[in-house]
């Protein structure tokens, strides 16, 4: 079996002028080739680094005013790493669902010419795993000339698409790196109200899409009562762990790989990582099929549960952006919200908390100007808040309003009242 293994600055020669390079997220970014890379950066001119989905130690080392000749800095996601590069108009963002990203690699659109991974310890066959990546990496590797990749102990290995045999990489550097870890959010007073708000919601037998933070967790820590709860989402994070110990995700009623956990990428602690390491119940896919509507939508009972950064009282929901600075992007919101309309008995939360930390309301007349729209006020349904739940599936645009503002900081909802007065009318008025 010819394996290259070389140290990670001879491997980073591979990579030339004009080259499109995919490098690796959810908590997993090949630290050692990026920084590997960022040292050629004189000898380099015109690469285009691309990212996605990420938590990376901090600040990606090729974001540097000096290095703007070097590399070009494109992101589907803006993740840390690269969020203040980007804001300050040195990097840009490409919108996109993040499940349609695969299909702009596939199809070349965007061209991958190497793909940064890194890889867990192979297997006795000679595989090796992209571990808590699946993602975008499943696509990038498939489409690369060139797959360099950091061969790292820390990596669990992970069943599904994440797989590849070790010889089909054109550089190997042995590292030995943490990943990264996400400490579990202890959920506030106001994001456990919500969290039960939301689980009341969840029957049993239902198929879960949960999202990051302290909202999901408090939803996590809600559900230890419910039975045979299944798991489709697209980050698996350490929230689950005791839902999946104690068996009440056992997944057995599923219709889409029935007693499998599913997930694209993972976002945790080493607990996580160990658990997810040669466990055949947990599998990782391509982040273009677990995030495929019509393949969410196949599983019955889909409950899909996310945040948002502000809503309108129509029901439009900003979730990637802060006025026009974009914090995030898409993910993917869009595509379990819709893809839990149609699962037979399928619902969708959008929550978070009425405020900001300085006090003023997330719940707005109209949309800060410049915030991008990630899910259609013609999609969503139920919106928590720490002040209640409301469904908004059927209701008018006056009847919206007036639900907006049930669930708002009470000390916002009488001005709140006046701007849907003024814009709905007699219409809006007729409900009081």
């Amino acid at each position: 079996m010819n394996v290259n293994y070389m140290t990670a600055d001879e491997a980073v020669r591979l990579i030339e002028n004009d080259d499109h390079v995919f490098i690796q997220g959810s908590t997993s970014t090949p630290e050692v080739l990026v920084e590997a890379l960022t040292r050629r950066a004189s000898e380099l001119r015109n690469v285009t680094l691309y990212s996605a989905f990420a938590v990376a130690k901090g600040e990606a080392p090729y974001c540097k005013e000096e290095y703007l000749d070097s590399f070009n800095v494109e992101s589907f996601f803006v993740s840390n790493s690269v969020r203040e590069f980007i804001a300050k108009g040195y990097g840009s963002m490409i919108p996109r669902f993040l499940g349609e990203v695969p299909a702009l690699f596939r199809d070349g659109t965007c061209r991958i010419d190497v793909a940064l991974l890194n890889c867990s310890m192979p297997d006795e066959n000679g595989y090796v795993s992209f571990g808590v990546s699946a993602d975008l990496a499943t696509s990038a590797a498939e489409c690369a000339d060139r797959i360099i990749a950091q061969i790292n102990p820390n990596m669990p290995f992970s069943y599904g698409d994440p797989v590849i045999h070790i010889s089909k990489l054109s550089a190997v550097v042995e590292v030995d790196e943490p990943l990264v870890e996400v400490p579990t959010t202890i959920p506030t007073e106001s994001e456990i109200k919500i969290g039960n708000y939301i689980a009341e919601e969840i029957p049993d037998g239902a198929t879960l899409q949960i999202g990051v933070g302290g909202i999901p967790n408090a939803v996590i820590r809600a559900l230890h009562n419910h039975q045979h709860l299944g798991l489709h989402t697209e980050a698996m994070t350490d929230g689950v762990l005791p839902l999946l110990e104690k068996g009440i995700i056992d997944n057995r009623l599923k219709k889409v790989m029935p007693g499998k956990s599913i997930a694209s990428l993972a976002l945790g602690s080493k607990q996580l990582y160990d658990f997810m390491d040669y466990n055949k119940d947990i599998i990782f896919k391509d982040v273009a099929w677990t995030n495929n509507p019509f393949v969410i939508a196949q599983n019955p009972k889909v409950m899909s549960i996310n945040s948002c950064l502000e809503i309108d009282l129509t029901g439009q929901i900003c979730a990637d952006s802060i006025g026009t600075k974009i914090f995030s992007s898409v993910g993917g919101q869009h595509d379990f919200v819709y893809g839990s309309s149609q699962s037979e008995g399928g619902k969708s939360f959008l929550a978070m908390l009425s405020t900001t930390g300085k006090g003023m309301s997330k719940i707005k007349p109209v949309l800060t100007e410049g915030a991008g729209v990630v899910t259609t006020r013609f999609q969503t349904q139920y919106i928590v808040t720490e002040h209640g739940i409301v469904n908004l599936r059927g209701k008018s645009l006056p009847e919206r309003a007036k639900l907006m503002i049930s669930i708002a900081a009470p000390e916002f909802r009488e001005e709140l009242s006046e701007a849907a007065g003024k814009r709905f009318g007699r219409s809006f008025l007729k409900l009081y």
